[in-house]
């Protein structure tokens, strides 16, 4: 394999596991602020172990990104010189308006949330958490604001091959923008809830009867039942808007290869580059055109019409349809959840066993939609800007075939050791003996305005 094609993996690699982070903690840091509020607000000592415990996932979770995140940024130096020479007037600003509020804002009042609980008044922790879910939102308008640039760039002016900003106020908010950035929030939300109930689910199957890990499921369970409705109402408008400005890429998820009107919604097919056609197809009448311009006999543009112009086909056709498959598996298991919820009875073993099979569901689907997006916008780095080959390293492919090789290794490390701390968490939570919650408040009554705070000992006890 060449330069292009090592660099173009080892850069896959690194953002798929950079993205597995920062889609946990954007939405986790909202639910920890709410975990915090119903602390103050009520005073009952269970949320206060909800809070505890998953603010500690959170910085686990919170680090892993960072680091993650540092090394991707490097690449831009070493294997795609050639991108920030040719957009860097562009690029560099909104990189480091996402370091300002990444590893400014968030790593300050991080410090706070984890460690100062016991050491600042009370309103500035929360204050603290606020301002640390903010913090992590930011970050993703600002990446977010560059990623879309990249798909839909508008605002700029080539000069000599150079792309140089003319209107700020439409680079960040390009056409893309606002469709890009409530489809990522909303997979984050879908993302931290399933990694919340499935790993409470787990507490509950190993035996921990404790009240926490039942709030944790409820409170996860019936966030993800709102979230993924609206999910699918965003991805439509996404749909919409990325066939109006990048039609290829909308040819390539259907596996559309003539233009037509009246096409069929293909739920399977093996797309043949090489003779431009499918094989094993199994259509639904009209479907694709329904869907994407909302009338039955509506055209869609084929791929042939873009002809050296559009993205690799299988990897985009199967990577869309893994991650609408997972959607809906996830809204059959959290409206499910939310049925034996409602009902106020106890959710059954095969219940929980399914919400801790589905703790990472959410990774799934956001990697899916993500191949979706960036292998969609080739050939180019930029869309009509800069092309792909124009910009990778002109180091010697065996250099960049031993970082990528090294990288590998280290993110299946840190992969595994992840999951395996996480584990060892909820163990921990687990083996951690308490009296029941029931007996704790009846023997202390709820907290009202100026009764001291529980003592630390009590809010150590179990989580």
């Amino acid at each position: 394999m060449d330069a292009l094609i090592l660099s173009r993996l080892q850069f896959g690699l690194n953002i798929s596991f950079h993205i597995l982070f920062p889609t946990i903690t954007i939405a986790l840091g909202w639910y920890l602020f709410y975990f915090k509020l119903r602390s103050d607000m009520s005073g009952h000592p269970v949320w206060m172990r909800i809070y505890r415990f998953w603010v500690r996932v959170f910085a686990l979770t919170f680090a892993l990104g960072v680091v993650s995140g540092v090394t991707m940024s490097f690449q831009f130096g070493t294997n795609w010189p050639g991108f920030m020479e040719t957009v860097g007037n562009v690029a560099g600003p909104l990189l480091g308006y996402e370091v300002l509020t990444a590893f400014f804002l968030e790593a300050t009042f991080l410090g706070i949330m984890l460690f100062g609980i016991r050491r600042v008044p009370n309103w500035l922790h929360t204050l603290s958490t606020l301002i640390v879910a903010v913090g992590t939102t930011l970050s993703a308008f600002w990446i977010l604001a560059l990623n879309s640039w990249m798909q839909t760039p508008q605002g700029h002016e080539v000069i000599e091959g150079i792309a140089y900003a003319r209107d700020w106020s439409a680079i960040i908010f390009n056409p893309s923008f606002p469709y890009r950035l409530s489809h990522t929030l909303l997979a984050s939300g879908l993302t931290a809830s399933f990694l919340i109930a499935g790993l409470s689910a787990y507490r509950t199957l190993k035996g921990d009867n404790k009240l926490a890990p039942k709030i944790a499921i409820k409170t996860a369970t019936y966030t993800a039942s709102i979230l993924i409705p609206l999910q699918i109402f965003a991805g439509d408008l996404h749909g919409l808007n990325t066939l109006e400005h990048q039609p290829q890429k909308v040819a390539a998820m259907e596996g559309i290869w003539e233009t037509r009107q009246g096409v069929p919604l293909l739920l399977f097919a093996i797309p043949d580059e090489a003779k431009r056609t499918n094989h094993w197809e199994l259509p639904v009448p009209n479907g694709a055109s329904l869907i994407l311009t909302h009338h039955m006999n509506g055209e869609i543009k084929g791929l042939n019409e873009f002809r050296g112009q559009h993205p690799p086909v299988a990897p985009v056709f199967f990577s869309f349809r893994i991650m609408v498959g997972m959607g809906m598996l996830m809204l059959l298991v959290a409206w499910a959840g939310s049925v034996y919820l409602l009902k106020q009875k106890p959710m059954p073993v095969w219940m929980l066993k399914w919400l801790a099979l589905m703790t990472f569901s959410g990774w799934i689907a956001t990697l899916a939609g993500w191949y979706v997006t960036e292998v969609g916008r080739q050939p180019y780095l930029v869309s009509g800007v800069l092309k792909t080959a124009d910009a990778v390293t002109q180091i010697p492919p065996e250099n960049v075939g031993l970082s990528f090789s090294l990288y590998l290794l280290l993110y299946l490390f840190l992969l595994v050791s992840y999951i395996t701390t996480l584990r060892l968490i909820c163990q921990r939570a687990v083996n951690i003996e308490e009296i029941s919650d029931e007996e704790r408040l009846s023997a202390q009554p709820a907290r009202v305005e100026g009764m001291p705070p529980l003592s630390d000992k009590g809010a150590d006890n179990a989580i």
